[in-house]
């Protein structure tokens, strides 16, 4: 494998910024920090003017493939989150066929071998019928990020509903165990209530505060009962926030939370501009719960930053409200729309780089990444902070070919991206031979 060192650059890693060089061997880091001699045949990257970051790990994303791949594919998406400084994904099970049997887990894991230009990890799938296929998943903790179970509406036979089979998963899973919380009798009340909706801004009406709320709090009961390892995906709420705490060091938690950029970046006075462009569950909500999810994060109630990337096609959005699918394509810029609010003053270069890389490897207990250190593997972003990149359709690498940031100019350009020590991007340009591996977990 190539030798790289990376010199004279900013190293932004566990809250700290320093200058200096990092020697890459062999796909990992082998020196971090001072002046290090260039070694023969070694690549020299010159990283004066650039902040080098550890890669974004993003613990959210949906890419489609299996049965969806008119939409994205893992191939796509994964390309598109190299270019935007993403080493490393965790992907959810609501493809076609979804991933409720071991099998099916496995034949994702073997098409992102062959196909993933970032690291992957994909989570098993829980149906109201499955529970005995999940429960084989603890066998293989070691290299299975997770349990997934939409406690709110989703694709095909995803919904969990019944109680006993969650009490049983609760009880009885030994890895953790991610949620999407609404409360689906709360929202199909609500959609009688506004059964003449006809635009997006009813969205967050129908899947209101209280479905969430409830949600997650049955959720945070059944961990307590169970002293289970719970991670409660896409906060979009204030209400919800009573349900975490910041008293404990993140490694210690057992009740861990994700934000979403997007719930951090639109509130519902956007539906008036972009429509069903931001349609998603959880809903986008009103300005005052955009400020909380802020507040939270600073003060570490919220754990995590994500994007729940999940891609539709164009054709697909402009249908009318409410036929058109939730869900928009974010992977891409999800770390230069954070750099805008450290532009802005509203959060920390090193606090971005705890909740995008850190905070992920931390809380799925991820083997030797999320983290610029001596013999980890070289998942590194290197990003030009002088420079600005305007989101357009001629730079989107979504399949779909569109975001709801379109227009928008983000600081930051993101010139290089390692993984596993190779320049999946290269100098702003992606290098195709490059392929992620298999995340593994410390448990």
């Amino acid at each position: 494998m190539e030798t790289v060192l990376i010199k004279n650059t900013t190293i932004v890693n566990e809250g700290k910024q320093v200058q200096g060089d990092i020697l890459v061997r062999d796909g990992r880091i082998e020196k971090t920090g001072g002046i290090i001699d260039t070694p023969e045949r070694a690549r020299e990257i010159n990283g004066e003017g650039l902040h080098t970051l550890p890669g974004v790990i993003d613990d959210q994303v949906h890419f489609r493939e299996p049965g969806l791949t008119h939409k994205a594919s893992i191939e796509t998406e994964s390309t598109a989150a190299i270019a935007g400084g993403v080493t490393s994904f965790m992907e959810m099970p609501n493809t076609r066929p979804a991933a409720l049997t071991q099998k099916l887990l496995e034949e994702k894991y073997n098409l992102a071998n062959f196909r993933s230009a970032a690291n992957y990890s994909f989570f098993m799938g829980v149906s109201n019928d499955n529970i005995d296929e999940v429960l084989k998943t603890n066998a293989k903790k070691k290299d299975v990020c997770g349990i997934k179970i939409f406690m709110g509406s989703s694709t095909g036979n995803m919904l969990v509903d019944n109680h006993m089979v969650l009490n049983r998963i609760f009880g009885e899973s030994e890895l953790l165990i991610a949620t999407h919380c609404e409360d689906e009798r709360i929202i199909e009340a609500n959609k009688q209530r506004y059964s003449g909706a006809d635009n997006a801004s009813y969205h967050p009406l129908i899947r209101d505060v209280e479905a969430c709320y409830n949600s997650s709090l049955m959720a945070v009961q059944l961990a307590n009962k169970h002293s289970t390892r719970l991670h409660i995906l896409h906060i979009s709420t204030a209400k919800e926030l009573q349900l975490f705490t910041n008293l404990f060091p993140l490694s210690e938690k057992k009740i861990t939370a994700e934000v979403c950029v997007h719930h951090l970046h639109f509130t519902a006075d956007d539906y008036a501009r972009l429509g069903t462009q931001i349609q998603c569950n959880p809903a986008i909500k009103a300005p005052e719960n955009k400020e909380a999810l802020w507040k939270a994060l600073l003060d570490d109630r919220l754990d995590i930053i994500a994007t729940d990337h999940a891609p539709h096609t164009w054709e697909e959005k402009q249908q009318p409200y409410p036929k058109s699918p939730s869900g928009l394509p974010l992977v891409q810029h999800s770390l230069q729309l954070m750099l805008k609010y450290v532009q802005e003053g509203r959060i920390t270069l090193e606090k971005v780089v705890e909740k995008m890389a850190h905070a992920p490897a931390i809380c799925f207990q991820i083997s030797q990444r999320g983290f610029i250190r001596e013999g980890y593997f070289a998942d590194l972003v290197l990003v030009d902070m002088k420079r600005q990149t305007k989101v357009s359709k001629s730079n989107l690498l979504y399949k779909c070919g569109w975001s709801p940031l379109e227009g928008e100019t983000l600081p930051g350009e993101i010139r290089y991206t390692l993984v596993n020590g190779k320049a999946a991007l290269d100098d702003g340009k992606i290098n195709k031979a490059v392929r992620g591996k298999r995340l593994s977990f410390d448990r």
